[in-house]
């Protein structure tokens, strides 16, 4: 039996911890702050309650894997998992809206053809296909084993495939997602509707690589689900596996170094000054704050870098009371689309001036008695997409986001204005008080020459393993899920462990 030192209870964390002990070692949390869950909070306030990070789930194999490794009791006999039908509607700046059914290629394609007009269902049928192909090629080195040797290979070669162009005899290869709407869509707002997915991962669709149609792939083929009362109620579920496997968890101690003895690491130091003794060291914490914590090099040339260059943007969210019931129809999640969304990603990269333009706006509006006071209110998230780089400590900056939020939302919820009790303002700053890092990391990808790559589990530091959203797999509620799972084969079997088969 190995004493095993975790450092951080985010999911990746508690992910490796539960199955670390079920594997009959000794575990020890040590979280810097007064709860678990990492980015998946819950705000409460008058009765209403928000969850303040993710509000789906997509692939929750992951978890059923989790649960079913780590104890007889499956994930649906702990948190209640709901299908969220429609998965999404969206409603474009010419007023098209379209509600997209969840996990059916032929009801989106119909859906599409009826609302945007005969031939765009075909077409983005076709894409799916095509981002099928990518997800093949990528499915296990990037979410299911450990980050390979020759990594470049997955940084080099694009997974999405070429498409024939139809009045020339050649191939066209799509470089970038942006490229996909514009050369295979065919349709503004097809190619808002894969932005806006790609956008919703902190990602610039102008960008990052065309292996990113995994992602609206990944929510097409295995479903947009709901946790009952809330996605904080899956962090509940797992921290409470953790304790029934006697994993340890220290509130409110912060690691301030990893020691080292032998040439290996050996324990943590602790804020107090104390040192905890342990045979391997587990950090959930992001690039630079591991690198503080100890003097030795992680990485060396020729590794994936560690610097978060993949996901530059942050997330704005306002959390709403509102009074009344919600309209019949209303949707669980509507994504409402600018009319310049060029702008708005201009904006991200570059955000000068005093305007900012309207943004994209995602609108969670789940139907749960769990999170309103009494079927006579409703509670709403509302997010966007912004750069961390605006003045988030400016009180008119803050002021304008949420101006531009609300007019935004208007267009989704009827009466918005009259029906709002109070809101709650969750600016990226919150998010670094809660994880320690300013903007939570996007799932790894191929191709990009490497730059949305995570950098491997392991380190150069023997006995140091890095898990969570800022190591491979990274990102993501499943992939932090995953990252648990390849950090606990590593140390209970070995290097030569290879993941999931």
């Amino acid at each position: 039996m190995a004493r095993i030192a975790v450092i951080g209870a985010g999911m990746g964390a508690m992910a490796a911890a539960a199955r670390l002990a079920v594997a009959g070692h000794r575990v020890t949390v040590y979280e810097r702050t007064e709860t678990y869950g990492g980015g998946v909070r819950r705000f409460e306030r008058d009765g209403f309650r928000f969850d303040t990070g993710p509000g789906l789930l997509t692939l929750p194999a992951v978890y059923r894997d989790l649960f079913v490794k780590t104890g007889k009791e499956p994930l649906e006999d702990c948190v209640e998992l709901v299908q969220v039908d429609p998965s999404a509607r969206h409603v474009f700046a010419d007023g098209t809206a379209v509600s997209l059914p969840n996990a059916s290629r032929a009801g989106v394609v119909a859906a599409l053809d009826e609302a945007l007009g005969e031939g765009a269902g075909r077409r983005w049928g076709d894409f799916l296909v095509r981002a099928r192909e990518a997800w093949d090629r990528t499915r296990r080195p990037l979410l299911e084993e450990p980050l390979w040797p020759d990594w470049q290979v997955l940084a080099g070669k694009e997974p999405y495939p070429a498409v024939p162009h139809k009045r020339l005899l050649r191939t066209r290869t799509a470089r970038t997602v942006a490229d996909i709407g514009r050369w295979e869509l065919r349709d503004e707002r097809l190619a808002d509707l894969l932005d806006s997915q790609v956008l919703a991962y902190g990602l610039d669709p102008r960008s990052v690589p065309a292996s990113a149609a995994v992602l609206p792939y990944m929510e097409h083929a295995f479903g947009t689900w709901y946790v009952r009362g809330g996605i904080r109620e899956l962090a509940r579920a797992v921290y409470e596996r953790c304790v029934r496997r006697r994993v340890e968890f220290l509130f409110g101690t912060e690691v301030t170094g990893i020691t080292e003895k032998d040439g290996r690491a050996a324990g943590v130091e602790l804020a107090d000054g104390t040192v905890a003794d342990a045979d391997h060291v587990v950090a959930d914490v992001d690039p630079a704050r591991l690198r503080a914590l100890t003097e030795r090099p992680l990485d060396t040339a020729g590794d994936v870098g560690a610097e978060p260059l993949a996901a530059p943007f942050a997330r704005f969210a306002l959390l709403l009371a509102l009074r009344g019931a919600p309209e019949p129809g209303a949707v669980h999640r509507t994504v409402v689309h600018p009319a310049a969304p060029e702008s708005e990603l201009d904006f991200l990269v570059s955000p000068g001036g005093d305007v900012p333009p309207p943004p994209t706006v995602t609108v969670l509006r789940p139907d749960d008695p769990a999170l309103r006071p009494d079927d006579g209110h409703e509670s709403v998230v509302l997010s966007a997409v912004v750069s961390p780089q605006a003045p988030w400590d400016e009180e008119a900056t803050v002021r304008r986001y949420t101006e531009l939020l609300l007019e935004t939302a208007g267009r989704a919820i009827p009466g918005l204005r009259e029906r709002l009790l109070w809101h709650e303002v969750r600016v990226p700053g919150h998010v670094g008080d809660e994880t320690g890092a300013g903007a939570v990391p996007a799932p790894a990808l191929a191709a990009g020459r490497g730059r949305f790559l995570r950098p491997g589990n392991t380190t150069r530091l023997p006995g140091l393993y890095r898990v969570g959203g800022w190591s491979h797999p990274g990102g993501g509620l499943p992939h932090a899920g995953m990252s648990g799972a390849l950090v606990a084969g590593l140390i209970v079997e070995g290097p030569e462990f290879r993941g999931s088969r």
